[in-house]
C-alpha cells in the first residue's frame, strides 16, 4: 500500500484563466461593470477574480465565515454574504464594481502565478499564520493532522486553519488537490467521513474503504 501511495505525483493546482467559474456582465450605479470570472483557488485558498483575458483584479478568500479580498489597495473584509449568496459571488461582484469605479487596479495573471507560493518540502507548520498560538488551537491542530494522516490527506502549504476555514489539501490516494474543511473530514456522530472524498470520487468508494482502517 505504501508503494501505491508514494507513486502518486505531488502536483499543484494554480489559478486558471481557462476554467473560470463565473461570468457576469452587469451595470451598477451608472458605471458599466466589466465581465469577470472566478478562477480556481491557489494553495493559499484564494480565488482570483479575472477580467479581460488575464487581468486579476483581486483575490477572494474565506476566514471564519467572513469573506475577504486582497487587491492593489490592500486587504478588505467584506464580512458575511447574504443568506443564500455564495461568498465567491459576493466578493467577485464587489471587486468588479471597485475596479469599474477606478478604486483598484489589475495585475497580469502571469505576475500572480510568478508570485504564487510552491508546496513545502516536508511537514507544513502546525498552525495557519492567522491562527493564534494557544493551547486550544494547538490541540485542535494535532488532532486534525492525525486525522489527515489516517485518511491519506496532506496539507501542502499552511498548517491547521480551524475547523471551518478552507484548507488546501492533497489526496494521497489519487493526487486530487483542492479546498476542504476539516469539519467535513473528521466525520459526524462518530462515523467516518464520506468515502467519496472529493469531486470525481477519488479511486472509488470500495477501494477507499479497503485502504482506510476507519471504514472497517
Amino acid at each position: 500500500m505504501t508503494t501505491q501511495l508514494l507513486e502518486r505525483p505531488a502536483t499543484i493546482t494554480v489559478p486558471d484563466t481557462e476554467m473560470g467559474r463565473l461570468i457576469v456582465p452587469a451595470t451598477g450605479g451608472g458605471t458599466t461593470v466589466p465581465t469577470y470570472r472566478v478562477g480556481t483557488p491557489d494553495i493559499q485558498c484564494r480565488y482570483p477574480v479575472i477580467v479581460g483575458e488575464d487581468q486579476v483584479i483581486g483575490r477572494a478568500f474565506r476566514w471564519h465565515r467572513d469573506w475577504l479580498v486582497l487587491t492593489t489597495a490592500g486587504e478588505h473584509n467584506l464580512r458575511r454574504p447574504a443568506k443564500g449568496t455564495p461568498g465567491t459571488e459576493m466578493a467577485a461582484a464587489h471587486l468588479a464594481e471597485e475596479y469599474a469605479a477606478g478604486r483598484i487596479g489589475a495585475v497580469p495573471m502571469g505576475q500572480v502565478l510568478a508570485e504564487a507560493p510552491t508546496p513545502l518540502v516536508g511537514p507544513v507548520p502546525l498552525l495557519h499564520p492567522r491562527m493564534p498560538v494557544n493551547y486550544r488551537n494547538t490541540e485542535g491542530a494535532e488532532i486534525a493532522f492525525a486525522g489527515l494522516g489516517d485518511h491519506f490527506w496532506r496539507a501542502v502549504l499552511t498548517g491547521f486553519p480551524g475547523s471551518d476555514n478552507h484548507w488546501y489539501l492533497h489526496c494521497e490516494l489519487c493526487g486530487w488537490e483542492g479546498l476542504k474543511f476539516w469539519s467535513h473530514l473528521r466525520g459526524r456522530n462518530g462515523e467516518p467521513p464520506s468515502a467519496r472524498r472529493h469531486k470525481g470520487g477519488c479511486i472509488g468508494e470500495d477501494k477507499v474503504r479497503r485502504l482506510i482502517p476507519a471504514y472497517h
